[in-house]
């Protein structure tokens, strides 16, 4: 079958279906004839089996120690246990510290940031995680990045379309019209180049999404 029908039968995206390819986590064969991925119906089982566990959590380089037999079911699941704990642990901390900066804070301007960071840096000793802020504004910088380009390329097609209306009414040379429109396509086209390296200097400074699939 074809990974539409993969995607369909298994309740995995066609991106997720492909980065598990990429993770080792499935291996689809080809066809000869034309060398396209053929998944079976034991492919399928696979990736429900992969998508159950990282609906839990597990980490991808897990499952691929379990798919190649060094690492057993049993043993990964003990591990995730312990580890959704100690996680559940962290949340119950940040908790007890939000219930204590709002007894004892009387408004933003009065938040003590020290005495909560170095409370922090003790758990986090102990082996506690808190929230990763630069992680969780990567996705903000991107989308507000995005946002710029698309309004600006906007701008350049309404642009655009204005000259070529006008050009309809009152017809310019042809050597002067195709100036004129290359002025906003060159423009256009340095946002998107411009666009492309700012996602590539976001992507720089984050974890891989790929890891949330």
């Amino acid at each position: 079958m074809k990974i539409n029908q993969a995607e369909e039968l298994a309740g995995i995206t066609k991106k997720n279906i492909r980065f598990y390819e990429e993770q080792g986590l499935i291996r689809p064969g080809r066809d000869p004839g034309n060398g396209y991925r053929e998944y079976t119906l034991s492919d399928v089982e696979q990736l429900k089996r992969v998508k159950l566990l990282r609906s839990l959590d597990v980490p991808c380089d897990k499952i691929r120690e379990m798919t190649e037999g060094k690492l057993s079911l049993k043993k990964c699941m003990e591990d995730q246990e312990i580890f959704l704990k100690h996680r559940q642990d962290d949340m119950k901390r940040m908790q007890d510290m939000c219930a204590e900066i709002s007894s004892g804070a009387s408004g933003f301007n009065e938040l003590k940031t020290d005495v909560y960071f170095e409370t922090m840096k003790k758990f986090e000793e102990g082996g506690a995680q808190f929230m990763n802020a630069n992680r969780t504004d990567v996705s903000r910088s991107r989308r507000g990045a995005i946002i710029a380009a698309a309004v600006f390329l906007a701008i350049m097609a309404a642009y655009v379309i204005i000259i070529l209306w006008g050009n309809s009414q009152d017809p310019l040379p042809v050597p002067v019209l195709i100036v004129i429109l290359l002025i906003p396509a060159a423009v256009a086209a340095g946002v998107i180049i411009a666009l492309r390296q700012r996602m590539k200097e976001i992507k720089g400074g984050e974890l891989d999404d790929a890891r949330k699939y």
